[in-house]
């Protein structure tokens, strides 16, 4: 800005040295603050523009955060969701002593037994073992769920006795 002033007092300078008549001397000075004035408006107008499309960019901005802010606080929550939890497992358990089925978190895959909440026998955990039911009455839901399959697959290969 100093630069400006200097050249702006420069060319004042300037004119004052190459016109000897006062008239027309007063005459180049005024015209030359109309140029200048012409010159800052310009200037200003331009600013305003700049100032008005920089807040329309600002607010865009702030909205476009917004949506990015709402969309990651629900991944957040589809992400706790699925994995919420992550070292407790629900099992359900079928007591071979008294047949009582029950749920249970499990946090610790190395656990070994359990203790069955109605009849508070130890009922030992097998980790390796299939999903047989050697142990059970046929009364779980996976003996209920093999059986219910055995006969779904008997009925569409048309071994239905009643048919």
């Amino acid at each position: 800005m100093a630069d400006i002033k200097g050249k702006y007092k420069k060319i004042l300078d300037d004119l004052e040295k190459n016109i000897k008549n006062p008239e027309d001397l007063a005459y180049s000075k005024e015209k030359f603050m109309e140029l200048t004035l012409v010159f800052m408006d310009i200037i200003d107008r331009l600013t305003a523009l700049t100032d008005a499309r920089i807040k329309e960019i600002e607010d865009k901005q702030e909205e476009i955060n917004n949506k990015i802010n709402n969309v990651q606080s629900i991944v957040d929550e589809i992400e706790g969701d699925i994995y919420e939890d992550d070292d407790n497992y629900e099992f359900e358990i079928v007591c071979p002593y008294c047949s009582y089925e029950f749920t249970t978190d499990i946090a610790d895959e190395e656990k070994e037994e359990i203790k069955c909440p109605k009849c508070n026998n130890i009922i030992e955990l097998d980790w390796n073992q299939e999903e047989d039911c050697t142990a059970c009455t046929g009364n779980c839901s996976h003996c209920y769920n093999d059986e219910v399959a055995e006969d779904d697959a008997e009925y569409k290969n048309g071994e239905d006795e009643d048919m």
